[in-house]
């Protein structure tokens, strides 16, 4: 059994969904592993991981547009508004989402869907960086 270990640094530019699948395809390619297990680890706590429809972008919008609606920036709504008024928002969203993906991976590639891709979910408005951590274990 191998293993492999990466940081990926995600430069996200704003607030929406940063598609990584490429990234992450590009790593899996430099490993010498064909049949595994891939765990990507998003670690923030206003930043999140989603696989989702990668072949048409309203989908992205409709996404961004429904977390508005169940955790809206509202000043006065949150206690926590240490880091702005964005900041209890992003935690919320990453509340509901997810911050760690388990894909498996077949001849070196990673068995997704026809139209899916791995996204960053930056829920803050400000750009940030953000890192991944990608481990993966297979032969």
């Amino acid at each position: 059994m191998k293993q492999a270990l990466h940081h990926l640094t995600v430069a996200t530019g704003s607030r929406g969904l940063h598609e990584v699948t490429r990234d992450i395809d590009h790593w899996i390619d430099l490993q010498d592993i064909r049949t595994g297990l891939l765990t990507l680890f998003c670690r923030h706590t206003s930043a999140s991981l989603l696989i989702q429809e990668n072949a048409d972008p309203d989908v992205r919008a409709d996404l961004e547009r429904y977390f508005e609606t169940v955790a809206p920036e509202a000043p006065g709504r949150y206690v926590h508004d240490t880091e702005g008024p964005d900041d209890m928002p992003a935690h919320l969203r990453t509340a509901l989402t997810t911050v760690q993906l388990s894909i498996p991976v077949e001849a070196g590639r990673m068995v997704l869907g026809t139209w899916q891709g791995i996204y960053v979910f930056e829920h803050r408005t400000a750009q940030h960086q953000r890192e991944l951590v990608l481990h993966l274990i297979g032969e």
